[in-house]
C-alpha cells in the first residue's frame, strides 16, 4: 500500500474524543448486570454501530469523489477500501452508495438514529434509490424497512425497483444471464473443484433440482448439507433429462483392462473421459448396469479387434426390473426407478448371472456405498432384501443410512 500525504497525520480532535469514548465504553464493569440489562445495552450500541456506519458512508462518498485512491496506487475507491478498510467489495459498494444518497435519505437516516431500522436496511434504499432514480418513494419503503427484517424487506426493494422501472429490472436480469459461468479445476488427485455464477432463474432451477435430491435418506443419514447437495448434484448428472424427468443415464465412457475389471493385484487404473485415472471398485460399480465393448490390442497398443457394443442388462430387463423393483430397493430410501440404475448381488465378473433374480435397482449414493462403501445387499429366499455395514476390525459396526 502506498501511504497517503495525510495518513500519518494526527487524529482529528472528533475521531480522537470519539475513540476515547469506546476506551471508556470497553472498562465498564461488565459483571453484576442483568439479562435485560445485557439485551438492552446490546440494543444500543447496536443504534451507535449503525450511526457510525452512516457517518462512515458519507466519508467515504466523500472519499470516492476524490483521486486520492488513485494518487496511492488503487485502481478505484471500491478497491482503496477493500484494502485500507478491511472490507468485502460489496460491503465497499454499499458504503459509498449510502454516502452518495445521504442528503435525499433524511426520514431514512433519522429513522437509523432513533433505532428504526438498522444500517442493513438504509443500504437496501439506497440502493433502490439509485436505481430507480425520480420515481423512488422513500417514504412507502421506510414503512415497509420499518415492519420487514433484512431478507424480505430485500425482496420489498426489489417489488418497488420493478414497478418504477420494469425495463431497468429487466436489463439487470439480463446481465445476470450473462455472467453465468462454471469453472471445473481438476485437482492433482482428481478431485474436481467446481466455482461458478448462476443468474436468478437459472440458480433457482438449480436449486429446485437438487433439494428433493439432498433430503437426508432416514433417520442415520449423518451427511451434512454440502455433503448432502454434493451427492445430489452428482445424482442428477448420472442422468440425461427430457423436460424436467429423467430419461435415461448419462453417457460415460471407461476404458478398463481385463485385470482391472476382474480386481487383479498390480492391475492398473481405468481411464475415464474428463477424469484422471478411477478405481477398480468403481469401474466394478458402473459395469453393473452398461455397455460394453471389446476392443482387442497387440503387444504394441494396436486395435487388432473390435466387438460390437453390448448391454449388460437388456432392454427388456431394464423394463422388468422397473416393473417388479418400482424404484431403489435400499429399505427406506425412495428414489423412483428412473432414478436408479441396476447391480447384480453377485457381479456378473465373479459368475453372477445377469438374470433377473440376481439383480436389483439401485440409486447412485446406495450403488456406491455397496460397491466402494463396501456394504453388502442381500436378498433372502422371501424377496425381501437386507443390508449389512462394512465389517471393521474393533468397536461397534457402522451405522446404516436408515
Amino acid at each position: 500500500m502506498i501511504a497517503g500525504e495525510g495518513a500519518t497525520a494526527p487524529l482529528n480532535e472528533d475521531v480522537a474524543r470519539l475513540r476515547e469514548a469506546v476506551e471508556a465504553f470497553r472498562r465498564r464493569p461488565k459483571t453484576g448486570r442483568t439479562q435485560a440489562q445485557v439485551s438492552h445495552e446490546l440494543s444500543q450500541v447496536r443504534v451507535i454501530c449503525d450511526v457510525m456506519e452512516l457517518e462512515f458512508s458519507d466519508l467515504a462518498s466523500e472519499f470516492a469523489a476524490t483521486d486520492e485512491y488513485h494518487q496511492q496506487g488503487f485502481d478505484s475507491p471500491i478497491s482503496w477500501l477493500k484494502q485500507v478498510c478491511h472490507m468485502s467489495s460489496g460491503a465497499a459498494g454499499d458504503r459509498v452508495c449510502a454516502g452518495d444518497h445521504l442528503h435525499r435519505l433524511g426520514e431514512s437516516a433519522d429513522a437509523l438514529a432513533m433505532g428504526e431500522i438498522g444500517f442493513a436496511h438504509f443500504a437496501l434504499i439506497a440502493r433502490t434509490a439509485a436505481a430507480v432514480g425520480r420515481r423512488f418513494d422513500e417514504a412507502g419503503l421506510l414503512t415497509k424497512a420499518r415492519k420487514l427484517n433484512i431478507f424480505p424487506f430485500r425482496n420489498a426493494c426489489l417489488h418497488a425497483r420493478h414497478a418504477a422501472n420494469p425495463e431497468g429490472f429487466v436489463n439487470e436480469e439480463k446481465e445476470g444471464v450473462e455472467a453465468r459461468s462454471l469453472t471445473l479445476t481438476t485437482a492433482d488427485d482428481g478431485v474436481v473443484l467446481v466455482q461458478g455464477i448462476l443468474d436468478k432463474v437459472g440458480g433457482a432451477a438449480l436449486r429446485t433440482a437438487l433439494e428433493p435430491l439432498a433430503k437426508r435418506a432416514g433417520k442415520y443419514d449423518d451427511r451434512k448439507l454440502d455433503r448432502r447437495l454434493g451427492d445430489a448434484l452428482v445424482d442428477l448428472s448420472m442422468h440425461a433429462l427430457d423436460n424436467g424427468v429423467p430419461s435415461r443415464r448419462t453417457h460415460l465412457q471407461v476404458t478398463t483392462s481385463l485385470e482391472t475389471l476382474l480386481g487383479l493385484s498390480g492391475a492398473p487404473a481405468a481411464e475415464m473421459e474428463f477424469s484422471l485415472p478411477i478405481s477398480a471398485k468403481a469401474v466394478e460399480r458402473l459395469a453393473c448396469d452398461c455397455s460394453i465393448t471389446r476392443i482387442l490390442l497387440d503387444s504394441e497398443s494396436m486395435v487388432i479387434d473390435v466387438g460390437r457394443a453390448k448391454r449388460v442388462v437388456s432392454g427388456p430387463q431394464s423394463k422388468a426390473l422397473m416393473v417388479r423393483d418400482r424404484g431403489c430397493t435400499w429399505p427406506g430410501c425412495d428414489r423412483p426407478a428412473s432414478w436408479t440404475s441396476a447391480h447384480h448381488v453377485v457381479h456378473w465378473i465373479n459368475g453372477g448371472a445377469t438374470d433377473l433374480p440376481n439383480l436389483v435397482l439401485l440409486c447412485y449414493r446406495h450403488h456406491w456405498m455397496v460397491h466402494e462403501g463396501n456394504w453388502q445387499i442381500v436378498r433372502s429366499d422371501d424377496g425381501c432384501i437386507h443390508t449389512i455395514p462394512p465389517l471393521i476390525g474393533f468397536g461397534s459396526r457402522a451405522r446404516g443410512p436408515d
